[in-house]
């Protein structure tokens, strides 16, 4: 019988090659931590080459600050690090590096070769790290300012973890992903990426952000999203800048049509380091909820700017994820910071440029074009009736009566009685004192096609408005306002149910009576895991009562908000909504479709309806010139 194994140390370069399992994925994994040294050095420029997508040769070259000889000696070790020393650094970390295993970790799986200098002489030094023992060879060798890294035959001497790397084109697109991220989170960096001989990317970089910069500099930025991520994210997203006590948020955030199916245009960097957080990813669902097509996702690129010392960036080894010492606060800042941006009305509309607007102008007055003030004026309603239709109120089914009160069943006009009588279409007297300038965003009503759609003109063209999706989104808007006037009125349930639930549930519960008692829920502790559920919002008569509470405080628990009621709210709202609404079919005076476009113009979230469809597109002139080939 075999004696059982002894317990002894491993060898530097079997413990470099375990701790590289974590840090070493794949080729993409080795240049995230290369670059993030070149960045940590101070680096201006960052060149990348790669053959057979990172596996044959991984070559990196920056203009940072080098490497001293008095340090070469430590630069392939494990646990040696130039940028932290002591327990009080590591709870502040500016780097993006930290932990000193990078390097051990990639020479030893790795043919590595390191070439720095730290001065203008032209002289350097090569390093690499051989043997069982992973001892350092020092010897001089010309460079530049900066530092060299060149990684080859990756995988080489650990042929089981090469077999797990998949095509050179699926390992390509993992790096082009990581320097994607990068190029992102330093745009006052300059970056070059080659493959196989081919420049791939080749980036200027751009001046630090500054809370007062220029139009200029706000392009330059833009640039580089553009070049990264494409034309159509910049021209489908909006940028946001919200600014509170030690906290800060800028960036892009996608229109909601601009969703895709999948969550790969999502880059969030907290100080300049690209993470995926849990309590981010929440925040930003919870802004966008009300506003995306199912199974959607939303496109980002954000940057949340706080004080290091309250993130603990050392709780993943790939530092990928981060903790947050004031999680809540976080959280509700970048929930509201993005609820607020996404909550406009008609916030598509902002993404007709003014140098789009003069291009049309002069393609108008190329083509003989009437102009737009004076078309508009064929059908325009006088203006005294559009100021009479600026904030009307759309009738409410009977049957949210009783749930909402005075506030609900408030004054409803008369004038939309008329909705069900099939009224022709008919044309209002002209104007002659409209001009483009003062021409509303939706414009005017032309006519209604198939009882569906509502066609208008405005400053840029043609709108098509849904009108059913519209309205939809309009009577939700005024239900969930109805809503926030607390406290919701509450049912007595006829069976009092009894939940199981841990202690802390219990102290939750205990600790937001008030909470509670505004949401319309009673609930009476019977023991330290048991409480008993004594009434629920009318609103949510019918559903599982035990299943909500519970709900409810998980995300007590969690998050410290009651958002998982309110989400339930929010469903019953936009079921009612969207039976209460204009029903396709339904014919409308010219008046009606006007009054409907003025409500849309001051709803928040009006661009999409309740289950995140697009209420209304703009035709511009310039798109139907092209449809019809006029100009050519």
């Amino acid at each position: 019988m075999n004696a059982e194994p002894s317990i002894q140390l491993l060898s530097p370069r079997l413990a470099n090659q375990i701790a590289a399992g974590e840090v070493v994925e794949r080729p993409s994994s080795v240049l995230k931590e290369l670059v993030e040294n070149c960045l940590d050095a101070g680096a201006s420029q960052v060149d990348i080459e790669l053959e057979d997508a990172g596996v044959k040769l991984l070559r990196i070259r920056d203009n940072g600050s080098g490497i001293a000889l008095s340090d070469l000696p430590l630069a392939l070790a494990r646990h040696a690090t130039s940028k932290i020393t002591t327990l009080d650094d590591l709870e502040g970390v500016t780097s993006l590096g930290f932990r000193g295993e990078a390097l051990a970790s990639i020479s030893s799986v790795s043919r590595l070769e390191l070439i720095t200098s730290t001065d203008d002489s032209g002289k350097g030094w090569r390093v690499v790290a051989e043997g069982r023992e992973m001892q350092s060879q020092i010897s001089p060798a010309p460079h530049p300012r900066g530092t060299s890294l060149i990684i080859r035959d990756l995988f080489f001497n650990t042929p089981a973890r090469r077999k797990f790397l998949r095509t050179e084109r699926t390992e390509f697109s993992h790096l082009e992903e990581v320097f994607r991220r990068l190029a992102l989170s330093r745009q006052d960096v300059a970056f070059t990426l080659k493959h196989q001989g081919k420049l791939i990317h080749q980036l200027t970089a751009v001046p630090c952000y500054t809370e007062d910069e220029d139009l200029q500099q706000q392009g330059l930025q833009q640039r580089r999203v553009t070049q990264l991520l494409g034309k159509d994210f910049i021209e489908q997203s909006l940028p946001i800048a919200a600014v509170a006590t030690g906290i800060q948020l800028r960036g892009w955030v996608g229109l909601p049509i601009y969703a895709r199916a999948q969550a790969d245009r999502q880059y969030f960097f907290v100080n300049g380091r690209v993470v995926r957080d849990k309590l981010v990813a929440h925040a930003i669902r919870q802004a966008y909820q009300d506003v995306l097509y199912g199974g959607r996702h939303a496109v980002f690129v954000l940057y949340l700017d706080v004080d290091p010392k309250i993130v603990d960036v050392n709780v993943h080894p790939t530092k990928s994820e981060v903790r947050f010492r004031d999680g809540r606060w976080v959280h509700d800042f970048i929930f509201s910071s993005l609820h607020r941006r996404l909550s406009g009305a008609l916030i598509g509309a902002e993404k007709i440029s003014a140098e789009k607007i003069g291009a049309e102008k002069h393609s108008q007055e190329q083509q003989n074009y009437p102009t737009v003030a004076a078309s508009a004026n064929q059908f325009s309603p006088p203006i005294k009736q559009l100021q009479e239709q600026a904030s009307l109120n759309w009738p409410v089914p009977q049957s949210t009566a009783a749930a909402f009160k005075p506030a609900t069943t408030g004054a409803t006009l008369d004038f939309y009685h008329q909705l069900a009588a099939d009224l022709p279409p008919k044309a209002a007297p002209a104007i002659s004192n409209t001009t483009a300038s003062n021409i509303p965003p939706l414009g005017y009503a032309l006519a209604q096609m198939q009882g569906i759609y509502i066609l208008a003109q405005n400053a840029q063209g043609l709108v098509v408005v849904d009108m059913h999706a519209a309205h939809e989104r309009i009577t939700y808007e005024r239900l969930k306002t109805d809503w926030l006037k607390r406290p919701l009125t509450a049912q007595p349930l006829l069976i009092p149910e009894a939940v199981s639930a841990d202690e802390v549930a219990v102290e939750l519960a205990s600790k937001n009576t008030e909470l509670l008692h505004d949401l319309g829920v009673q609930l009476d502790i019977l023991g330290p895991q048991e409480l008993v559920i004594r009434s629920m919002p009318v609103l949510l008569q019918g559903a599982n009562a035990a299943a909500l509470v519970s709900t409810l405080l998980d995300e007590l628990k969690r998050y410290g908000t009651a958002r998982s009621l309110e989400n339930s709210i929010n469903e019953v709202l936009a079921s009612i909504a969207c039976h209460g609404s204009v029903r396709a079919g339904r014919q409308l005076a010219i008046p009606e479709m006007n009054a409907l476009l003025r409500d849309m113009e001051i709803t928040e979230r009006s661009d999409q309806c309740n289950h995140g469809r697009p209420t209304w597109f703009q035709l511009s002139m310039q798109d139907l010139d092209t449809m019809f080939l006029r100009g050519r």
